[in-house]
């Protein structure tokens, strides 16, 4: 378990904790620097490859949290890919997360992403950890590198990849141009910051309602941010392995969504 956490200010009755996802680290980081009696501590990100493990991993940090003093716990994850499991874990703890299916979508905001992914569905998507991280989760992650005759399983029906930036920074942006490249994919940025991930965390700090996340199942109903099916990912590429290979779950969760999937069949 990957932990980072700042040092503690104040009374420790009033200690914050935010809970969050590994991929999420430098962002988090950040926006809590300022923040006085605000820590941080981060899960792996290696879980989105396991989401049946977000649940039970978060519940054992949130009462180890409490075991420390930590009265406010915010967890900055999504459903990500849970399929709805991690909610009532939450609700359990009495305690919030971000709302939303992933981190596309409260990057980009919910009405924002919801737009582009109507516009194209069949998009595959990048934030600045997986531009950083193209080589070893996806194309090693997915074993293409041993075995190419996987990339059209996975890619085939993509039409075009969406880089939805954090930071201005050039060398992720020639990545994420490089990532589209190397896919055969069109190429778009976005350069949308760090969205609802900041207000939901600045919320937090100054204890203010933050918005509830809408249920998995309405996410999967309308088609945006459907939870990502291992077993379909596995089935995918049964041809050439018999057990799917590490990472699926960051490419399933930038898979095109079930109208992509209807058009393409």
């Amino acid at each position: 378990m990957a932990r980072q956490e700042g040092q503690a200010s104040g009374d420790v009755s009033r200690r914050a904790l935010v809970i969050g996802c590994g991929a999420l680290a430098r962002e988090l980081v950040a926006l809590t620097g300022g923040l006085p009696g605000v820590d941080v501590a981060c899960l792996s990100p290696d879980l989105h490859n396991r989401p049946e493990r977000i649940p039970g991993q978060v519940r054992d940090r949130v009462r180890e949290a409490r075991a420390d003093g930590y009265e406010r716990i915010f967890i900055a994850y999504a459903d990500c890919g849970t399929g709805g499991l991690l909610d009532p874990v939450l609700a359990e703890e009495g305690v919030e997360r971000l709302a939303g299916a992933h981190c596309y979508e409260f990057f980009a905001g919910r009405a924002a992403f919801a737009r582009m992914a109507d516009d194209e569905p069949a998009t595959f998507w990048l934030t600045d950890f997986l531009a950083r991280n193209f080589e070893r989760l996806v194309i090693r992650g997915l074993g293409i590198d041993r075995h190419p005759e996987l990339e059209p399983m996975y890619f085939a029906n993509y039409r075009r990849l969406v880089y939805l930036s954090q930071s201005e920074d050039p060398e992720l942006l020639a990545l994420a141009r490089a990532a589209a490249a190397r896919l055969n994919l069109a190429f778009e940025h976005r350069h949308v910051g760090l969205g609802e991930l900041s207000t939901s965390i600045g919320a937090f700090a100054a204890g203010l309602p933050i918005q509830p996340p809408r249920p998995a199942s309405e996410s999967n109903a309308i088609g945006v941010g459907a939870a990502p099916n291992r077993r379909n990912l596995q089935r995918s590429a049964r041809g050439a392995s018999k057990s799917g290979p590490a990472g699926a779950e960051l490419v399933g969760l930038a898979r095109p969504t079930s109208k992509a999937a209807r058009s393409a069949g």
